[in-house]
């Protein structure tokens, strides 16, 4: 890799960290700057504005969570698995601190005031993902794995808010186990049963 993408991707490392910490206004290009160690016109030259490096990052996000996705149904075929492999792995990186929050959950919080181009971009994340979702509870219910009381779009939004709300009480707790106390009876729930 060249030293251009390198330092690109050094600035977006460090900025997604600084959103997860503060969210968009937490962060300027001076602490990424000092952070990274360099100047601020190098990052001008990569993103010329913070909504272009928060567009790019959450364009990057978006990627990485269909790429994960993808390698998660390519792994576990049945529905429930896959269900369960999408919350063990916010399990795993809540409980490790490696991404304690999901970078467009904590900026949809903040939507009113963002920029239309990163606005976009996160909410064309939770589009995706919750058609994952629906598809997973459609193919789940339709093989008897998951148990839905509501139609598949409702249960797939319902579990979207949960993880994120799950999230956000491990964080207000700082209680990391917070996550699986309120996530494991939802997959409990799920499968009663089936």
């Amino acid at each position: 890799m060249n030293k251009t993408s390198t330092t690109a991707d050094d600035i977006l490392a460090c900025a997604r960290s600084l959103v997860v910490a503060g969210g968009y206004n937490g962060f300027s290009y001076a602490d990424i700057a000092e952070s990274v160690g360099i100047r601020k016109p190098s990052i001008h030259h990569h993103f010329p504005s913070k909504a272009e490096l928060v567009t790019t990052l959450v364009s990057r996000y978006r990627e990485e969570a269909q790429a994960g996705i993808a390698g998660i149904e390519h792994a576990i075929p049945d529905p429930l698995g896959q269900m369960r492999a999408y919350i063990g792995y916010w399990k795993a990186c809540i409980g490790d601190a490696s991404a304690p929050f999901c970078v467009c959950a904590l900026l949809a919080n903040e939507l009113p005031v963002l920029p239309e181009p990163v606005a976009l971009e996160i909410r064309a994340y939770f589009r995706f993902l919750s058609g994952w979702l629906t598809s997973v509870f459609e193919r789940g219910a339709a093989q008897g794995s998951i148990v839905l009381k509501e139609s598949p779009r409702i249960e797939a939004e319902t579990l979207m808010a949960t993880v994120h709300g799950a999230m956000l009480s491990a964080r207000a707790y700082g209680d990391t186990g917070m996550f699986a106390t309120i996530m494991d009876p939802q997959l409990a729930r799920l499968t009663a049963g089936a």
